[in-house]
């Protein structure tokens, strides 16, 4: 019995013990995992704090970027600057030394001086204009339009009863009055051609004349014997291709003998009424020095000058710019001081300026002596122009 109780006794001690241990056990157990779970949450702070540490470096670090390149920028713009400055300073010690070396003298302006606005009246007390000026450079095709076209409005002020300086009664007379006037003047021409028009009325009798006594009858007109050939080689060529008649086209009048475009337009802008422009020595001279073009050769200028003007105004401008040519504008004295025109000419100052001696200068109507024709117009006539004398006149 006492065996027993012992061995219960024992027995519950050994199971006392055996709670005491799984109790330190699992207290054991419990505070492991209690380190542990610190460990990883010391582990995670730590490792928040390294992340949020190094975002605001890279914070800083970007925010500071941009500082260096406005810095970096500033001290490009610096460099500029000073390097600038540094041009400058040399170019204007260079200037500087330009100026101060004994360089060779440049020769003086010559003194410009603009046109009066109206040339043909002299100012009381004033010195008359004596200098070449103002060339349009740089002038706008449709200033150049409008200034030509001013200027051919100007001169048919001036010469409203402009006509062909040619006498003629049919279009057969002036085509061979035309041929007849190269290389000399209408005057000569006029005062020639009624003693051929005379002995030869028509195409078929000049075609069959006797060039010998043609020959005798032009030699006033100079080049008589070329002059010969081809107003009978002419009269020839209308009996054969034209019945006789003058034609009316461009395209025939240059294929007879002698007769150009020049020609050609002259017989179909006034005889047929059929816009040309006629460009002789006077046109030719006056619209390169109205600088209306550059242009040298006839058809050229021609088309130059046809592109500034209506078609219609063709035929009245010709005669108001050779009627100028031959008038006032001359080829070696131009009489500018006279010119009405010479607030649009940019060649003013080429010749005489002081009105008086200008007006001296003078040729035909303008200067009171006769025109060129023997039977001119009414108009002109009415105007105070006197008819040409006719050959061995006094």
């Amino acid at each position: 019995m006492k065996k027993t109780a012992s061995a219960k006794k024992a027995a519950a001690a050994k199971k006392a013990a055996a709670g005491k241990k799984a109790a330190a056990g699992k207290k054991a157990a419990a505070g492991k995992k209690a380190a542990a779970g610190k460990k990883a949450a010391s582990a995670k702070t730590a490792a928040a704090g390294k992340k949020a540490a190094s975002a605001k470096t890279a914070a800083a670090g970007k925010k500071a970027a941009p500082a260096k390149t406005a810095a970096s920028a500033k001290t490009a713009a610096a460099a500029k600057t000073a390097a600038a400055g540094k041009k400058a300073a040399s170019a204007k010690t260079a200037a500087a030394g330009k100026k101060a070396a004994p360089a060779k003298k440049a020769p003086a302006a010559k003194k410009v001086t603009v046109a009066p606005k109206k040339a043909t009246a002299r100012v009381k007390g004033a010195a008359p204009a004596r200098a070449v000026v103002h060339p349009p450079s740089g002038e706008s095709p449709t200033a150049l339009v409008r200034r030509a076209r001013r200027i051919n409005r100007e001169l048919a002020e001036v010469y409203p009863y402009a006509h062909p300086e040619l006498d003629f009664a049919n279009p057969f007379q002036l085509v061979v009055a035309t041929v007849l006037s190269a290389q000399t003047t209408d005057l000569r021409v006029n005062q020639t051609t009624p003693a051929l028009f005379a002995q030869y009325p028509t195409p078929e009798d000049l075609a069959a004349a006797n060039p010998e006594e043609v020959e005798e009858i032009l030699r006033p007109c100079g080049f008589f014997r070329a002059k010969t050939k081809s107003v009978i080689g002419l009269s020839k060529a209308l009996v054969e291709d034209f019945g006789g008649e003058v034609p009316g086209r461009l395209e025939d009048l240059v294929k007879l003998p002698g007769v150009g475009r020049k020609t050609a337009f002259v017989v179909l802008g006034n005889a047929f009424g059929r816009p040309g422009i006629t460009v002789d020595t006077h046109f030719q001279r006056l619209v390169r020095r109205w600088q209306w073009t550059a242009e040298t050769d006839p058809d050229k200028i021609e088309a130059a000058v046809g592109a500034l003007f209506p078609k219609s105004d063709w035929t009245d401008l010709s005669h108001h710019v050779i009627w100028h040519g031959r008038r006032i504008c001359h080829a070696r004295k131009p009489a500018c001081g006279a010119c009405p025109i010479a607030p649009l000419c940019p060649a003013y100052g080429e010749g005489e300026t002081d009105p008086e001696k200008a007006k001296k200068l003078l040729k035909y109507e303008k200067g009171g002596f006769p025109g060129q024709r023997l039977n001119p117009p009414q108009a002109y006539l009415d105007a105070g122009g006197k008819p040409a004398p006719p050959l061995g006149a006094g």
